[in-house]
């Protein structure tokens, strides 16, 4: 991969942006941008390009379409080693993209709230973002891809101390974060629907799992044995992922199964007590 110039940033997430594209600013990079990312990082006094200035095509449909487009997609498929990709591109105007940084809608934060309307439910599906992820994630040794601000100082370090370029290694982790992070999200998007479409249906058509590691513990059943905790999305419920340790250490996997186990008795029982 050749020194990065050009980035496309789009964000819902916006904690780290100013200061990951102020280190791509002082890198020469080129930075495009959408809607409220690129009102952002204008604010903050930085050059950006807006996407439909890059694309020549506006932005409509209430920000519903704004990413969609051959001179962004074919930015981010194009293989720089490839001959026919280089010919194609340039009789095309079709510029390279090097790093794609985008996070999505927070569908799952919006339908977590109780209240959540079906039509805001939707309109917190995100299309381009996931789009344009998967194609710089297909793309990936050509292209950086970040879905996580987590990695914005990582980014920026390598990119500094390695005249510009990523590691192959570094843009593989990247990559596989994105696509495990796209496949949750469009799990979380129809488990909600199916269960909108039939909320007393106990068995639904299809059952996706999705979960997400909270920590390592310190052992598993057994001292030689490793364990870890995960949640599961969209839980309301009472769960001991969500319990603080107000003394002792921290628990392990023997640990969790005896409290479980508590909790679940605690919970069948409809007069005060106490569950030893």
């Amino acid at each position: 991969m050749a020194k990065v110039q050009r980035a496309l940033i789009s964000v819902s997430d916006k904690s780290g942006i100013i200061e990951f594209a102020q280190g791509l600013n002082k890198l020469g990079v080129e930075i495009l941008s959408t809607g409220g990312t690129a009102k952002a990082l204008k604010d903050a006094g930085l050059n950006v390009k807006d996407v439909s200035e890059h694309t020549g095509f506006p932005e409509m449909m209430d920000g519903r379409l704004k990413t969609l487009h051959p001179k962004v997609h074919g930015g981010l498929l194009y293989r720089r080693d490839n001959p026919k990709d280089r010919e194609e591109t340039e009789k095309h105007g079709i510029k390279p993209i090097d790093i794609v940084v985008v996070n999505l809608y927070p569908f799952e934060q919006t339908v977590s709230k109780p209240d959540v309307k079906f039509e805001e439910a939707i309109e917190n599906i995100d299309i381009g973002g996931p789009t344009m992820l998967r194609a710089a994630s297909k793309n990936f040794k050509d292209v950086i891809v970040i879905v996580d601000p987590a990695d914005y100082s990582k980014v920026i370090d390598e990119l500094n101390t390695n005249n510009g370029e990523a590691r192959d290694e570094t843009k593989y982790y990247l990559a596989r974060k994105v696509f495990a992070h796209t496949a949750r999200y469009d799990t979380l998007i129809s488990n909600w629907l199916n269960k909108q479409a039939e909320p007393n249906n106990p068995f639904q058509p299809s059952i996706n799992l999705s979960f997400s590691r909270i920590n390592s513990l310190r052992y598993g059943e057994n001292p030689h044995m490793k364990a870890a905790v995960y949640r599961e999305p969209l839980n309301a419920g009472l769960s001991l992922v969500d319990a603080k340790i107000l003394q002792g250490k921290d628990m392990s996997f023997n640990n969790y199964l005896d409290s479980s186990a508590v909790i679940d008795l605690a919970k069948e029982l409809t007069e005060p007590a106490a569950v030893i």
